[in-house]
Order: C-alpha cells, then sequence, then structure tokens
C-alpha cells in the first residue's frame, strides 16, 4: 500500500521524465510501477488517495468468535503449552478429543497479538528434502548412531555422548556417555541395545558416518558377530547421516540444555536420561506425524492417528464452512 506522498513523489519523477522527452512505459519503469499504475494514481491531473482502508469488507462467514480467539489464547499461555508451538500444540489436544482451532489459525491470532516470535538459539527453520540414506519399513529393521562432544566442568574438557536412533521410529534405542571416543565403547552400546531391543534377528543395517570410531576393527567384528551390514555416509556429503545430526541439535537446544558444561561425568548422564525419557515418551516428532517416537515403536501410532482423524472430522462437521478442500489438518496429521 502506497502513501498518497509517495504516490506524489513518483508522478512528479514520472512527469518530469516525460518532459525530458522519455516514453511512459519505460519511466514508470524506472521508479517501479507499472504505466497502468501510474494512469490509475492520476487521473485528470489529480494524485488519487489510495481508496482501500476505506472499503467496508464484510466480515467471513467462517471467522473464529472473540470466545473462541480468547480460549486460543489462554491455551497458548498455560504453562503446559507456552513453550511449545502450533504444529504441536493442535496435535496434542486432538489426543484429548478436543479441537479449538487450526494450526494456521493459532499462527494467525498469536501474529495478531505479536506473540508469534522467533525463540531460542536456533536459526529460524527452512525447507530441506528428506536425507538420503536408507529407508526403513519397520522398527529395529535400520539403525543410525553417532557421537557428539558435550562440554565438561572445564574448558576445553569434553564428554561424548553415543546415540543410537532408529530410523523407522526414530526412538532412541540406545545411549551411553564416556569420556573417550573409541570403536570398543560403540561396539559394546551397539551389542547392548540389540539386546535390549530383541532385534538380534531383525536389524539389518547399522548406519553411520566416516569418524574412526564408527569404522574401528573391533566394532566391524561386532556386527559381523551380530549380522549386521554396516553402512557410512558419502566422504563431504553432511546430511547422510541426518537423522542422528538432528536429535543432537534437538538436546542441544533444549532450553534447559546446560549449555556452560555439566559439572561431570554423572550429572550429563543424568540430563540425557532425562532427555532421552522426553524424546522417546512425549515429543511430538514432526517426521513421524506428530507422535511419539516409542508410540511409532510400539506399532499403536496408527490408532492415535485414527483418534485424531475423527477429531478432525467433528470438528469439520461442525463448522463445514472453515474447512476446505480436503481439510488441510487431516491431510497435515492424518495422511502425513
Amino acid at each position: 500500500m502506497t502513501s498518497t506522498s509517495d504516490r506524489e513523489t513518483y508522478v512528479k519523477q514520472i512527469q518530469f521524465a516525460l518532459k525530458s522527452g522519455s516514453r511512459l512505459s519505460p519511466a514508470s519503469n524506472v521508479v517501479g510501477i507499472s504505466t497502468r499504475t501510474y494512469q490509475r494514481w492520476f487521473r485528470e491531473a489529480v494524485i488519487m488517495e489510495d481508496q482501500r482502508p476505506l472499503a467496508r469488507r464484510p466480515k467471513p462467514r467462517n471467522r473464529l468468535s472473540k470466545k473462541e480467539r480468547n480460549r486460543i489464547l489462554s491455551i497458548c499461555h498455560t504453562p503446559k503449552y507456552a513453550s511449545l508451538s502450533p504444529s504441536q500444540i493442535v496435535p496434542k489436544l486432538a489426543d484429548k478429543g478436543i479441537y479449538v482451532g487450526s494450526e494456521a489459525s493459532f499462527y494467525r491470532i498469536l501474529k495478531a497479538e505479536n506473540e508469534l516470535i522467533h525463540r531460542g538459539k536456533s536459526k529460524r527453520p527452512k525447507k530441506v528434502g528428506p536425507p538420503r540414506s536408507h529407508l526403513a519399513s519397520r522398527p529395529n529393521q535400520v539403525w543410525s548412531w553417532d557421537i557428539t562432544w558435550l562440554r565438561g566442568p572445564v574448558n576445553g574438557q569434553y564428554l561424548y555422548l553415543y546415540l543410537i536412533l532408529d530410523i523407522f521410529s526414530r526412538k532412541v534405542v540406545g545411549w551411553e556417555i564416556y569420556e573417550r571416543e573409541t570403536s570398543a565403547l560403540g561396539a559394546g552400546l551397539i551389542q547392548k541395545a540389540v539386546l535390549a531391543e530383541g532385534a538380534i534377528d531383525d536389524l539389518e543395517v547399522l548406519h553411520a558416518d566416516n569418524g574412526s570410531p564408527q569404522k574401528g576393527s573391533t566394532l566391524q567384528a561386532k556386527l559381523e558377530a551380530l549380522g549386521v551390514t554396516p553402512s557410512y555416509s558419502r566422504p563431504r556429503v553432511s546430511n547422510d547421516n541426518a537423522h542422528a545430526e538432528a536429535i543432537f541439535k534437538t538436546l542441544k537446544y533444549r532450553p534447559i540444555y546446560p549449555a556452560k558444561g555439566f559439572s561431570g561425568l554423572y550429572s550429563a548422564r543424568e540430563w540425557v536420561e532425562k532427555f532421552v525419557n522426553w524424546y522417546n515418551g512425549e515429543h511430538l516428532h514432526s517426521g513421524i506425524q506428530f507422535v511419539t517416537p516409542n508410540m511409532r515403536h510400539e506399532g499403536i501410532d496408527s490408532e492415535i492417528l485414527n483418534a485424531r482423524h475423527k477429531v478432525y472430522l467433528e470438528a469439520k462437521r461442525k463448522n463445514p464452512e472453515r474447512w476446505s478442500g480436503a481439510a488441510i489438518q487431516i491431510e497435515h496429521d492424518f495422511m502425513g
């Protein structure tokens, strides 16, 4: 929307160019407007004001009532949901049989109240393609693992988090923290995870990057004994082990993550244990249709998604004018 004063400036510049011998089309293009826009702004030697702010527009039939808007704000303000995005809040409410508005409505209302701000240390999200690695059709078929450094009690001293992730369910199936990186420690953790998951005859592939602990002879021997095929990221390709990298980012960007470092091995293990319990049992993962990794791993995610589907269908039945086409929210959560 261009103010009247700006219109006057642009018109004067174009008129000056016309008097100097320019044609209308290139003169208009120089100031960044079309010939048609100039003609609409300047009619009968008068600069026309923008009439859009004065237009009377009917209220849309599907507009939320003030009571509904206040309810959405009230939900977002409760401690339980205050730290969550609408993409997390809407399915959590649906799992309780509650539907108060779409994800888009939550975002729109928060933006109108100036409460939609980027929080935390992470950069603004951007669209990326799916990881170019193995695909899994069931739990305990393909695992991914990696090691990340955790700051210790002294500057320059680190602890090492070994973590194994099931790429089908995104469940953390094994983890441990040590004071060094070795192939032998990785082999021990993998054997422990295979036994804990009962995956001796199920696990087909273990994917990792090209670090020396991941490619050491001790680990290779252990995988051969377990009948597991090792897989590695391509050289100089950063997203071939994206699942493991993603969970490390989730871990380190948690608001309660001790960015200044852990006081020792015990405190680090205690903190990571709480994180893994939250991640597996409470976190609605965007990569698996906003169910928890445990739900997906145990095969009850279809039941959860079907129940949500019914909640959304009932909401659509009550207010069909608020649902366009194939019901975007249903498609988003149920169809994936």
